[in-house]
């Protein structure tokens, strides 16, 4: 396996790197085009694991640049022998992931949007407890344009930031949504303007102010008792299996539109009329 940290002087592109400073822990992935197979969510969960057992008070997900997330890998579905039980793996795969942040509880979280996020992309960024986001991305909270009811625990994170309303209309519209309606909506929690450099400036200074904030103890607290009445109320794991039952759905039902969507969308054909995705 690749490092984790680069040695000093050296430059190179890495999917995943972790660095330290000042009680926060950066972890970050860059993965083209934004799409993650089940190997990189895994090598991805792998390094979260790493940083939840270092001494940070704050974890930072994302990249530096372009593309946070997308969720799961269309092309290498596609490619596989068995697109469908590939499907089925990358799903799990990311949503371990996703399980992994939720169930946090001995730090903060956040998701540092740098560039857009959609569909899994996205709802593992609401995973997180703060979501910043660039006011130069876009974002897209749907799964139906790929015929897909969608997973990664998003009928609980989803609902829990907007409002159950708001979701249905944000999930069913299939539209993108801008930074600034977003953080009407509470779907982030800040926007930050400017290039991706000085995101990144702006991020790594308010994630070194929280991680020295005197209300940080407190903070942590509130979100593990928040987490436990949640999961009293109904257990997360409920969540998932629901989700991934209406996936199982997606994934092999002789008349779900899934593959010939993911098709079309992998080798860049028209895809068939809307109406029969939505």
């Amino acid at each position: 396996l690749a490092p984790l940290t680069v040695p000093p002087g050296r430059r190179t592109y890495q999917e995943i790197s972790y660095r330290e400073s000042a009680g926060v822990g950066y972890l970050q992935f860059s993965f083209p085009g934004g799409a993650m197979s089940t190997g990189q969510c895994r090598r991805l969960l792998a390094a979260y694991r790493y940083a939840q057992r270092r001494p940070v008070r704050v974890i930072v997900l994302g990249g530096p640049r372009d593309v946070f997330s997308n969720g799961i890998h269309l092309n290498v579905i596609e490619a596989a022998a068995d697109p469908a039980l590939e499907s089925w793996r990358n799903i799990n795969a990311i949503n371990d992931l996703v399980e992994a942040i939720l169930t946090t509880t001995g730090q903060l979280t956040v998701a540092a949007l740098a560039g857009n996020a959609a569909a899994g992309g996205l709802m593992l960024a609401l995973a997180a407890d703060e979501v910043w986001c660039r006011d130069g991305a876009v974002l897209n909270p749907h799964y139906r344009l790929m015929g897909l009811h969608g997973s990664e625990y998003w009928t609980y994170t989803l609902p829990r930031r907007v409002g159950e309303q708001e979701a249905a209309r944000l999930t069913g519209a299939c539209l993108p949504v801008s930074p600034a309606a977003a953080l009407r909506s509470g779907l982030v929690d800040q926007v930050i303007a400017g290039d991706p450099a000085g995101f990144r400036a702006q991020v790594t200074g308010q994630a070194e102010r929280l991680a020295a904030s005197p209300g940080y103890p407190a903070q942590v607290a509130a979100k593990a008792r928040r987490l436990a009445a949640d999961g009293r109320k109904r257990p997360l794991a409920t969540y998932r299996a629901a989700e991934l039952a209406v996936m199982s759905r997606n994934f092999t039902g002789p008349d779900e539109p899934y593959a010939e969507l993911r098709r079309a969308f992998v080798y860049k054909d028209k895809p068939p009329d809307r109406k029969s995705v939505v």
